[in-house]
């Protein structure tokens, strides 16, 4: 049983490995979409960041923040954009496109959980994204603009921690949410409106800090702050004192929620699987 066990195991990993590795390569590949992300990126981060200058030279210390605070903010926030999957698409367009070309009824019967599947490949997109439409951003805008970047090791870690539970967050949003095609034909309806509520309450539009009270409180109890607002926050712990280890707590408690909600949806997808064409 032991040795068993272990070949299991490492077979299962070199599977899910195998699986990041395609992840990575499949979006490796679209390099002048790449290329144009970055740019556009690095544009509003410079529009984003001057609107801030101007912002907090009129209201100094905003939400706790100085003003390199605030436009470490905005830099990261925007190296973020593709990793946490913030405008959707991504395995929502590819969950609906299966349903509609029947290719779903494949993916359902398969010996390899869907989940784990997508969620591997999802890890690999996002890692390609962060280096090669992630960075380039945050060098220019260190480049242009005093940034506030943590001076000690530990928080870096727990920056880069917060930024893949981040991922897994956007991932488990964008899943439940494709899964919907399995039960209606067009998801862009919803899709557009998970992309409104996570560009307002994740910290893209304004830091989560400066909202009023009342809108504060109605985004800390959403999944939609641990994309941008917490990984950020983590970064930026030792200029603002935040305790970390409560904002890695919500990351890893609204993962167990969605990635559990999207096992039972995918469960109930097995048995009930409604093929639209093909």
């Amino acid at each position: 049983m032991g040795p068993i066990s272990i070949d299991r195991v490492r077979g299962t990993a070199g599977l899910y490995g195998a699986l990041v590795v395609r992840g990575f390569r499949r979006y490796a590949t679209y390099r002048a979409a790449t290329v144009a992300g970055a740019f556009t990126n690095t544009v509003f981060g410079v529009i984003i960041a001057y609107t801030y200058l101007a912002l907090w030279e009129t209201r100094p210390d905003l939400g706790g923040y100085g003003v390199a605070q605030a436009l470490t903010f905005a830099w990261v926030a925007q190296a973020l954009i593709a990793p946490v999957g913030l405008f959707g698409g991504f395995i929502i367009d590819d969950l609906s496109e299966r349903v509609r070309t029947g290719a779903a009824a494949i993916d359902l019967h398969r010996p390899v959980s869907l989940l784990g599947l997508r969620l591997a490949e999802d890890v690999g997109r996002a890692a390609y994204h962060l280096l090669a439409r992630g960075l380039p951003p945050m060098v220019v805008g260190a480049v242009l603009f005093d940034l506030a970047w943590p001076s000690q090791l530990s928080t870096w870690v727990l920056f880069a921690l917060s930024v893949a539970l981040a991922v897994v967050v956007g991932f488990g949003l964008r899943y439940l949410l494709g899964l919907l095609a399995y039960w209606i034909i067009d998801v862009q309806g919803p899709a557009w409106v998970l992309v409104v509520l996570q560009l307002f309450f994740s910290g893209m539009m304004l830091p989560l800090v400066v909202f009023p009270d009342w809108l504060r409180t109605v985004a800390d109890l959403l999944p939609f702050r641990c994309l941008i607002q917490i990984p950020i926050d983590v970064l930026l712990s030792e200029d603002t004192g935040t305790a970390v280890a409560p904002l890695i707590g919500v990351q890893l408690l609204w993962i167990g929620f969605l990635l559990g909600a999207g096992g039972a949806l995918t469960r109930f997808a097995v048995r009930k699987v409604v093929v639209q064409g093909g």
